[in-house]
């Protein structure tokens, strides 16, 4: 019998610091999101960060927690009884961090008898601190306590037509009746090592403008691309003209160069330039979560206005749409046909 897991982030199960800690360890510790040897992780995570970040990323998530909970689980839960209602296949919901384990998901889908499973994880474009460590987490989970069990992953979809028709819609929807200036797609952060360690053909990669736009193998596994890629083809479904967006890339962490350029700067510099009123976008993320309700709602708004800024509007992820619930229904039942 097949079955699907839906796989986000994940969340502290409290806004408590002893409850963001215990996430942030888990989170920063994963080798494929902190990619250096052990000790080193070690000490960067345990010795540093989790000793100042944990209240701080408390207060953060406090400002955007709701009485149900963390928004990113309670929109993910949302996702999952939309994605049900499409499907006669069992659907089921992990995060790669957190309480709500890959290993639980599995184990529910199991318990229903599932013998073959869909893992898709909820992000369009791929990156070794995303999609891979989810990958391959289930991997090791199989072999070490599933033998019997088939798992296959839904590739990225940041191409796809389908989804970028409702990522472009619920943009529009958003911005149409907006005076705005300048929309900026905004993508989350990674080292430009990691866009170097995934290219295959172990050349293509430059990170020089150039290659993310010249055909290539590697872009099969390229985030910057993905994500240039993305931004390129909601501009063209919305028919935006050539200098009224940008793509920009937030949350970077330490001092290693992370892709640029980065959202804090290009908000201040908009500002800055003589810009009033503008829109931002997050289509690295299909759930809200703190990335984008703290850091892009939050502190971008109030960045732009300390800059001159008048209007600053954010753009709702896809979050539990109906039609983007349905896609990933079709998604679902064009494999189980397989």
């Amino acid at each position: 019998m097949k079955g699907v897991l839906l796989v986000n982030l994940g969340s502290p199960d409290s806004t408590d610091p002893k409850d963001v800690k215990r996430y942030l360890d888990e989170f920063l510790m994963d080798p494929r999101v902190i990619d250096v040897p052990y000790w080193l992780r070690s000490f960067i995570v345990r010795g540093i960060i989790l000793n100042t970040r944990p209240k701080k990323s408390a207060e953060a998530y406090s400002k955007i927690w709701w009485k149900e909970g963390s928004p990113l689980i309670v929109l993910s839960e949302r996702l999952q009884d939309k994605v049900q209602s499409h499907t006669n296949l069992p659907v089921g919901l992990a995060m790669r961090y957190g309480s709500m384990t890959i290993k639980k998901g599995l184990e529910d889908l199991i318990s229903k008898g599932v013998d073959d499973v869909l893992i898709i994880p909820l992000y369009p474009q791929f990156a070794m601190a995303t999609t891979e460590t989810i990958t391959v987490l289930a991997d090791e989970l199989q072999k070490e306590y599933f033998p019997d069990l088939k798992i296959s992953s839904l590739p990225a979809f940041y191409n796809k037509e389908a989804y970028i028709n409702i990522l472009s819609n619920s943009i529009n929807e958003e911005i149409k009746d907006l005076d705005y200036e300048h929309l900026l797609f905004s993508y989350h952060g990674v080292p430009e090592r990691h866009i170097k360690k995934q290219d295959i053909t172990k050349s293509h990669c430059k990170i020089d403008g150039s290659c993310c736009n010249t055909p290539s193998e590697a872009h099969q596994f390229c985030y910057r691309h993905q994500c240039y890629e993305t931004t390129k083809q909601v501009a063209k479904k919305l028919q935006l003209e050539e200098g009224t967006y940008s793509t920009s890339f937030q949350s970077r962490l330490g001092f290693d160069p992370w892709l640029q350029p980065y959202t804090d700067r290009t908000i201040e510099r908009l500002g800055l330039e003589g810009t009033k009123k503008m829109a931002i976008v997050t289509p690295a993320f299909v759930s809200d979560c703190l990335e984008t309700l703290e850091e892009i709602a939050m502190e971008g708004k109030e960045l732009f206005k300390e800059v001159g800024g008048k209007e600053f509007t954010t753009v709702a992820c896809l979050n539990d749409r109906n039609d983007w619930a349905e896609l990933i229904a079709n998604w679902i039942n064009d494999w189980s046909k397989n």
